[in-house]
Formats: C-alpha cells, structure tokens, sequence
C-alpha cells in the first residue's frame, strides 16, 4: 500500500499520517521531500521494531503538501497534539497555563488572572507555572499599586468604596478616590514593574516617599512604604541575576530507564514566574534529542515562545524548529545550550530537578503497584487490576443529576479517562441498542428522582454498552479490570445485573460504603457472593480505596454545581425565539429579573433600547399568548 502511495507523492514538503484499518491514526510525520520520506518505509529491513510494527499496522494514508518544511513541522505538531498518534512523541500534560492580564480596554484598566484564548484587551504577562503563583503574585500587586480587580458590572454599580478600598489592595477609582490621572500613573508602574524594571519602580516609589515625609505627609509616606515593602516580598521571590537574561524559558532533560522527565522554568522580565515537569509519551528507541525536539515543538503550539529558549542538549533538527517557533510567536527565537557561566548554572538547575522528578515517579510508580497487589490481594482478584474505575453519583433531590467515573492505574490518576454522564432520565431497558434505546426513551417515563440505583444502572449501561458496540465494529476497546462502586450491596446490586444483561463476565466488581455513623476508617467492602468485611483501619490498601473514593466524589461534586450553575444562569428569557445576549442583557438591565420581563406590558418593553416593537410584541406573546 505504502509503495502505491509513493509512486504518487510529490517532491515537495508536507505532512503525512498513517492510519489503520479503523481509520485511526498511527503516525504523523513531516518531510522535506514527501516522496523521499516515505518511500524510506517500504525497505523494513533498515526500520526498527517500533517502526515495523507500525508500518504493518498501517493501512491507508492521508497526505498534505505545504509550501515549506517549517510550515510542515507547525502543522506536524498541531496534528500530533489534537490526534494523540500512538508512535509519536506525546505531550500528555497540556493544562492550560494561567496569565496576569492589565486589561486596558476599559478607560480604568483592571488587573486579573487570565487563562485561554487572548482575546481580552491588554498586556498579558507569563505564563506562570501554577495559579497560585499568579493568586500570590497579584496579591502582591494590589498591595503596592492598588489597582481594580473587580468586574465591570461591579465597578459601574458601586456608590461607595468596597472592602478592597477599606484593606488598602484598591484604591477606589469607581467613586472617584483617585484621579483618573493618577490611576494611570499606577496602571504604567504595574506594566514596567512585570516587563523587568523594579529597580526604577523602586526609586521611583522611594523618591515619592521621601518627598511626602520631607511634607510631613506622614500617612501618604507610611502607604508608599508599605508599597514597597509589597514589592520586595516579590523580588525577593522571584528576581534572578544573570546578565542579559530578560525573558526565556530553561529546559531540561533528564533521562533513566527508558523515560524521560523534562523540566520547564519561566523566566519573564527578570523574575522566575515558577516551573513545571512533563513526561512525554515516547518509545524507549527514540533518542533524546528527537524527543526534546518534539516537545519543545508541541509546547509552544498554542502558546509564543520566548525569545531565549535555554536547553540542556541540542535538539533534533534545532534551527527548522528555531525557525518555526519564530513565525509562531511572531519573534525572533533562538536555541541554544550553554556550556558555561550563570546560563549554564540555570540549565544544571532545571536538570538536577527533572532529575528528581523522574525519581519521584518513579518512586510513585513502585508504591502505586505495591497498593494494587495488595488490592487484589484483599478483594481476591486473580490479577493484579491495572485498570480501575470509580463510579458516583450526584444531585440534589433527582435535579441536575450527573454520573461519574474516574479511572486509575499504575501510574496513579488518569484523569485523561475521566467522564460524565448527564442523567437522561429515563428507565433504561435491556439488550436494546442505540437506536432502539433512542425511540424507547422518546416515549419512556421518567426515574423517580434521587433514585440512586436507577442512575448507577444509566451510568454503567451506557459506559459499557458503547463498549461493546465499539468492540463489535473492531475498534480498540479498553475494558476496566475492576468496577468500584460508591454504596453498599443495593449499588453492588445493580451493577452486577448491567453486567450480567450485557453478557460481561471479564470485569471484577465491588462497592464500598461508608462504616457506622460514616466514620473513616470503618469503611465496608462489598463483594459478589460474599459477606461484607472490613479492612484494618492502618492498612494502606484502605487509605488507597478511600482517595479513589473520595476522588470520585469530588469529580462528581464539581461536576455537578458547575452543571448547576449553568442551570441557574438560565432564564425565561432563553425560550424567547430571537432574544439573544445582548437583548437579553438590556431587558434584565431595564426590568430587574426576567419575572418582570414577563409580566410588562408591550409598551414598557417597546421603550427598552435595542428592543423594536415587533420584538417587543414578540416577548409580549411569549408570556401572554397571542391574544
């Protein structure tokens, strides 16, 4: 098949990817000259194992041509990253990464966190390595330059100062505290503090002090000191001293046994706005330096690099890559390793902590084994599981009600696997398919709410019903080697029939429930065909079973109130053809709640602006009829 394709291919750049007999994607890779490239996978007695157990896997390809190697490599690294191949190099931790914004696009810029797409108005500074880094940093901020965190809605509506005002983290610009002349003044030494000059914000601020005392304005001179008391908690923090460092990132690599931790520090005008360790997904074949280049290509697919990126090994391929993250970011980035000096200090730095990182997994690794042997060892299992799930349940009194499952294995959490489910509602039937399942809900009475049962019943016959369906049609189908769920016997119960009713006997099932009075460490352990029984309060495999517990509780929980939310963020006013955001917005504005929306006559609403009368009288006969 591979040599059909080739006979076809063109000598330009491009993309290609190898999919199996499923329509799945195996491989994307990039090429200078396609037809050269993949050419190179009709020969397997030069390929490695890895590559000849994909090239035997591959049944089809899909070519895309560009115009140059590097716009190759960008769309080489967005494909990878939205398709998760199984023999490409894999960034699986892509949370998104938290940004302090001075939003300018309101004559009284704010300054806030910031996380997604940049399409806010403003200066954006980071990224930062967690969000408590950016919770403490802005603290800090408001401390010394008391600008607005509030929302826009808060900031027009208030006629007098808030408690941010009272504890000195804002300086009330809503009711005119503060010239808007002088907010502006606070707003620049913010934007020159976060691009890197503290040291002139300093003078600067002790200058202003001096002038005030020399006054004998002793109240404005005690604020300017605590300003820059403020301000040095943050240097002291976070400030480094390496001649003609300014914005970069430092990454390191460090591999053993197979696996490789990388480490990334952020430093950002000066200052080390924190790190973060990954774990790419790689073949143990693949040599380090095409897995650092990998990674560095698909960390900066969504974000800009900085000018400056730090490595611990050339990469693979490092000036292309260089080329492609500067069209990325819009900026000139360069690569490089130092060898020597403070820039070298900060690359052993990052090393020695992917260094540790990887030990720690692997320290994990080993104790999260051990707690699986001995959960088999405790339930009677045959093999030791290497996949759990966690089922719970939540809502209040039947509303909002949402199922959970959580998955967990010998690397910890997989929260990659999480799901939910929205309760439909409606009494699930046996055997049925989808289709069939479908028209019999159309018509199907609801569930009692709160029925706990009925809803684990929902929950586990569609997770394992799509599985079976999935399995029929020959995809890859993963199936949990043990159910765990959160109840006693009634819960245990009911899985057992979803299981027995869709001819599952390769999943072993238990529940836990809480003990009398629901105390921890009382728990009981419900089996199949055996009396509950419980373990020592000490022993690890029930410390084990109580985070999966209680993490599956919290998945559901959350799950649920922002469900919830939701709920409440709806109105009357959603149900009214034609009655968007803005008109929605303007309605609520005039009226107060959407009941007096639905209670006014046609001529209050003609004279809301934005509401003409065809749409006024349209509102009128949604809540009055058409008479």
């Amino acid at each position: 098949m591979i040599r059909q394709v080739v006979r076809n291919l063109p000598s330009t750049p491009g993309v290609y990817r190898m999919l199996n007999t499923r329509g799945d994607v195996l491989y994307v890779g990039k090429a200078r000259n396609l037809k050269s490239r993949v050419s190179n996978y009709t020969n397997l007695a030069g390929l490695s194992n890895r590559i000849c157990r994909m090239v035997m896997e591959t049944a089809a390809m899909e070519i895309v041509t560009t115009h140059t190697e590097v716009e190759a490599l960008l769309l080489e690294s967005n494909l990878i990253k939205k398709l998760t191949p199984r023999y490409n190099v894999l960034l699986r931790d892509d949370k998104s990464f938290a940004y302090i914004l001075v939003r300018t696009g309101h004559p009284t810029p704010q300054l806030l966190k910031h996380r997604g797409a940049r399409n806010e108005k403003g200066a954006y500074f980071g990224p930062f390595a967690s969000a408590g880094a950016v919770n403490w940093t802005i603290t800090a901020l408001l401390r010394a330059f008391q600008l607005r965190s509030c929302a826009d809605t808060v900031f027009s509506g208030r006629s007098r100062p808030c408690l941010q005002y009272q504890i000195k983290r804002c300086s009330a610009p809503c009711v005119g505290r503060i010239s808007p002349e002088d907010y502006q003044t606070s707003v620049q030494q913010v934007l020159a503090f976060l691009h890197g000059r503290s040291r002139e914000i300093n003078q600067d601020l002790a200058r202003e002090m001096e002038e005030a005392a020399e006054r004998l304005d002793f109240e404005r001179a005690a604020d300017l000191r605590d300003r820059i008391r403020a301000l040095a908690v943050i240097q002291a923090r976070q400030t480094i001293n390496v001649e003609g460092l300014n914005d970069a990132d430092v990454i390191a690599a460090f591999e053993d046994r197979g696996q490789i931790s990388i480490q990334v520090f952020f430093f950002r005008g000066g200052q080390n706005w924190g790190n973060r360790a990954y774990f790419p997904s790689h073949d143990r074949s693949i040599p380090m330096a095409e897995v650092l280049s990998a990674f560095v290509a698909q960390f900066y697919d969504n974000k800009p690099a900085p000018p400056l990126l730090l490595l611990s090994s050339e990469p693979a391929e490092a000036e292309l890559l260089a080329e492609a993250l500067t069209i990325n970011a819009g900026h000139k980035v360069t690569l490089h390793v130092p060898m020597r000096g403070d820039k070298r200090e900060l690359v052993d730095h990052a090393l020695a902590n992917a260094r540790e990182a990887l030990a720690r997994r692997f320290a994990e690794s080993s104790h999260q084994r051990k707690l699986l042997t001995g959960l088999a060892e405790a339930l009677g299992l045959a093999v030791t599981p290497t996949r759990i799930e966690v089922y719970d349940n939540s809502h209040i009194q039947g509303t909002n009600a949402i199922g959970a499952m959580i998955v967990a294995g010998p690397e910890g959490l997989e929260k990659r696997e999480y799901r939910k489910f929205n309760i439909r509602g409606t009494k699930p039937q046996r055997g049925l398919g989808e289709a069939e399942q479908a028209a019999f809900d159309s018509g199907a009475p609801a569930m009692t709410p709160g029925d706990d049962y009925a809803m684990m019943d929902e929950v586990l016959r569609r997770r394992f019903r799509r599985a079976l369906d999935s399995e029929a049609e020959g995809a890859a189908t993963v199936f949990p080697d043990l159910i765990l769920i959160d109840g006693g016997a009634g819960q245990l119960s009911v899985a057992r029939k979803v299981l027995a009713d869709l001819g599952i006997d390769r999943v072993a099932v238990a529940a836990i429930a809480k003990g009398p009075e629901r105390n921890a460490g009382k728990e009981r352990l419900f089996l199949p065909d055996k009396p509950p029984f419980s373990l020592e309060s000490t022993d690890p495999v029930l410390y084990f079973l109580q985070r999966l517990r209680d993490e599956a509780h919290r998945f559901a929980i959350g799950t649920h109130r922002a469900r919830r939310e939701r709920a409440i963020d709806r109105s009357s006013l959603d149900d009214v053809a034609g009655i968007g955001p803005t008109r929605k917005r303007a309605l609520l504005n005039h009226f107060g709640s959407a009941r007096a929306v639905s209670n006014a006559g046609l001529d209050d609403l003609a004279s809301v602006p934005g509401i003409s009368d065809a749409v006024a009288k349209k509102i009128y006969d949604h809540f009055h009829g058409d008479g």
